[in-house]
């Protein structure tokens, strides 16, 4: 049984940088003779906020030395901070750990979001110290996966979180009027017309493309370069779930040793709040969809850092839950081997619009039917309901909603399919196949797969968004002929669903999902610059030259 150590606390102690900078580690050290393996957290929300306190504590009693530190130029570290520029001082942080008289040299990586940003940074130094990590909620590309998915700017998040960071302290930001302020043009003055100057937001503006800004931010790069295992955690619902999968895949594909790809991923029916209520959104989930994910971890960290053969080496890779059956699966690999890819094709007589319209979704390739329309108003946006949104839920909600009233808009195309006969499980990675056109230069298409009970409740799984002038390429933007018909891939993220039988399969088609992303001005000038907004024709086709559909990973009923 092990022991439940009493805990000595070191606070605010110099940790030295190669540039000299100090920065601030608070140590939570087993009172017993060590030395002990060392679990490591950097954060910029403060590493005496009470959660890190309870976690730096519970891993003291584990038997584990925990150093919680503040990242550069926040809260009682030295220095400035920038965003996503951690690589450097976690490896520096590692190497001096490891070469202080309680740590034994085996060091673990703990926390998630950007305290999970930090290990993946960190990792691809390769400190002869860095033994595992245990990243949840985050992207190794800070371009497709956080900024600009879809060459689209993730305004929601960046504005608030970039806010709340924008101090050496936290910033509080309940008392902005959002609804007004999400609203703020030009786009590139947005952080001074809501009162603050965020010196990162102008960078962020200045590089709307992926270029060499964006390279140093992206870690997909480097898993050929990273030692470690990673124990990944994320919720289908969370900002970050198709990166999750990302990150698991990298490092079991790529990883530089046979140990790093013993990485292994979980995902339940969660927010980026992962696993702290059964209920996301409208939905609970029910007892079991809870998981104790800090025993798992410490389960994770007492087989690489302690030698404790607790079998959690020889457990499934991938551990899902499926929501519709809400229940858990072992899995793996991503995508499933036994996927069956099926197209799904949109359909209508020209009057999808809302979903009272015509819009149908099936099997079967369209034949030669009429093309559907609506005008995307830039200034009467289609509100964000719901989602993988982060990280403001009072702001802007997250997780499954009812999105009736969305689906009631006349810019909102919906194609439903009929009553499924029985159950229907889509696991995987979801893309669109869109074939549409527009009256200007720019504009954005988005998507959404929606499961619809018997009553009409039409339950979000997962989204997504392109920005026109993205479609070849996100290095290259190329603005559009008017009128002209283009080819556009829509990535809707990931989602683990059955549709149960007496279910529909519904796809909702429009121009925007605000404010989880910034409205696009139909313009096509720079990025950001516009003060002004032009409404924009749409035209969907759906023919046999042009087969618009949706590309489902179906999994047979085992």
């Amino acid at each position: 049984m092990q022991t439940n150590y009493t805990v000595e606390t070191r606070l605010n102690v110099p940790t030295p940088m190669r540039d000299g900078v100090n920065i601030s580690s608070d140590i939570y050290l087993p009172k017993a003779a060590g030395p002990f393996p060392t679990i490591l957290m950097r954060t910029p929300y403060d590493n005496n906020a009470p959660a890190m306190i309870e976690k730096g504590r519970r891993l003291a009693n584990a038997g584990y030395a925990c150093v919680i530190q503040d990242c550069r130029g926040r809260w009682d570290s030295d220095g400035n901070y920038y965003p996503f520029r951690e690589g450097e001082d976690g490896y520096d942080a590692q190497e001096w750990i490891g070469q202080q008289p309680w740590s034994n040299g085996k060091i673990g990586m703990a926390g998630g979001s950007y305290v999970g940003l930090v290990q993946w940074q960190s990792a691809p130094y390769r400190s002869q110290f860095l033994t595992c990590i245990a990243p949840r909620v985050i992207c190794c590309d800070s371009y497709s996966g956080l900024v600009y998915p879809g060459g689209a700017f993730q305004l929601n998040v960046m504005m608030t979180w970039g806010m709340r960071t924008s101090g050496r302290t936290a910033q509080n930001i309940d008392f902005q009027q959002w609804s007004e302020a999400f609203r703020a043009l030009p786009v590139a003055e947005m952080d001074k017309l809501t009162g603050r100057e965020l010196p990162f937001w102008r960078d962020w503006m200045e590089h709307p493309a992926y270029d060499d800004y964006w390279v140093q931010f992206n870690d997909e790069q480097r898993w050929g370069e990273m030692a470690a295992p990673a124990l990944n955690m994320g919720g289908w619902y969370d900002l970050y779930a198709q990166h999750t999968f990302i990150n698991f895949n990298g490092l079991r594909q790529h990883g530089r040793t046979p140990t790093a790809r013993q990485s292994k991923l979980i995902v339940g029916p969660w927010p980026h709040a992962l696993s702290t209520s059964s209920r996301t959104g409208d939905i609970d989930f029910g007892a079991h969809s809870m998981v104790d994910l800090e025993g798992l971890e410490l389960r994770w960290f007492a087989y690489w850092l302690k030698g404790i053969d607790n079998g959690i080496a020889d457990e499934a890779p991938l551990r899902l839950f499926i929501m519709g059956r809400n229940e858990w699966r072992d899995e793996h690999e991503w995508p499933l081997a036994r996927t069956d890819w099926q197209r799904w094709h949109l359909h209508s007589n020209g009057n999808a619009n809302t979903l009272r319209g015509d819009g149908r979704l099936a099997p079967a390739a369209p034949a030669q039917e009429p093309e559907d329309h609506f005008v995307y108003d830039p200034d009467y946006p289609v509100q964000t309901t719901g989602g993988n949104t982060c990280c403001s839920p009072h702001i802007v909600p997250w997780g499954p909603y009812d999105q009736r009233a969305v689906e009631m808009r006349s810019d909102v195309l919906c194609y439903t399919s009929a009553p499924l006969s029985v159950d229907l499980e889509v696991t995987g990675p979801i893309k669109l196949v869109l074939y549409a056109a527009t009256d200007g230069p720019d504009t954005d298409w988005t998507a959404k797969l929606v499961d619809v009970a018997p009553s009409g409740y039409a339950k979000n799984l997962c989204d997504g968004i392109i920005r026109a002038r993205y479609r070849e390429s996100l290095e290259a933007p190329s603005l559009l002929e008017p009128d002209q018909v283009y080819r556009y891939e829509i990535d809707l993220g990931v989602t683990g669903n059955v549709f149960q039988q007496g279910h529909c399969l519904r796809v909702e088609i429009s121009s925007s999902n605000f404010p989880r992303f910034d409205r696009n001005p139909n313009t096509g000038h720079h990025f950001g610059a516009d003060s002004e907004l032009r409404s924009a024709q749409q035209t969907i086709y759906h023919t046999e030259r042009y087969p618009s559909h949706i590309l489902l990973p179906a999994i047979p009923n085992q």
